[in-house]
């Protein structure tokens, strides 16, 4: 993302995950470690994807250390796709690797938000993430998780009014039953082209919520 991103290799089931991590500024108080997950590994998706580095920066503008990294099979990444399942294996063992312990936030682009929505059921009860962000969320091929009614006022999504990938209707299908705020920009398609400043600082004002 930057001269300072610092390139990690971490472990998960298949090997070897290919990861990246981004430090706040100095002087900048420290808020804990954020984990994002990149889109649709079959679609050219990766951690390098600009909405997930506009999510990383948004994150490290408010003092979290941002971690991005490749789910398997994508870059240097080891193993196979696995339609979400082993990924959010990945990203669990990600989280295990660099945020053992302390403040966690978790943040997900369209085919990332499905599989971060399983890590936070799945980490809800022993963590309790700090700040949840889902963009482009992908309602439309994925059983999302239910978020958990405690972390609704910890959670953002966002997604685009014109987005033709996953149509806002499914979104708020999902969102209905839970009684989940969906924030929507309008004229706005499915990788934000144009409005990534706007996407960001959407982002940094729910991280700057108590």
């Amino acid at each position: 993302m930057n001269a300072q991103t610092e390139a990690l290799q971490l472990t998960g089931s298949a090997g070897a995950i290919e990861a990246a991590r981004d430090q706040p500024s100095a002087g900048v108080e420290r808020r804990g470690t954020v984990v994002i997950a990149h889109p649709h590994p079959l679609f050219g998706g990766t951690m390098d994807n600009k909405v997930v580095q506009t999510l990383a920066r948004a994150f490290v503008q408010c003092g979290w250390t941002a971690v991005r990294f490749n789910f398997r099979g994508v870059g240097a990444s080891a193993g196979e796709y696995d339609a979400g399942k082993a990924e959010a294996q990945d990203m669990l063992a990600v989280v295990e690797q660099v945020a053992p312990d302390g403040p966690l936030a978790l943040a997900g682009f369209s085919f990332g938000s499905y599989v971060t929505s399983h890590v936070l059921e799945a980490l809800w009860a022993a963590r309790s993430p700090q700040k949840v962000v889902f963009v482009g969320t992908a309602t439309t091929r994925f059983s999302v998780a239910t978020v958990p009614p405690e972390a609704h006022e910890r959670t953002l999504v966002i997604h685009g009014e014109t987005d033709d990938t996953v149509p806002l209707s499914d979104v708020i299908e999902w969102a209905r039953p839970q009684t989940l705020p969906v924030t929507v920009v309008p004229g706005v398609g499915h990788f934000f082209h144009g409005q990534l400043p706007l996407l960001k600082s959407l982002v940094v004002r729910h991280l700057s919520a108590p």
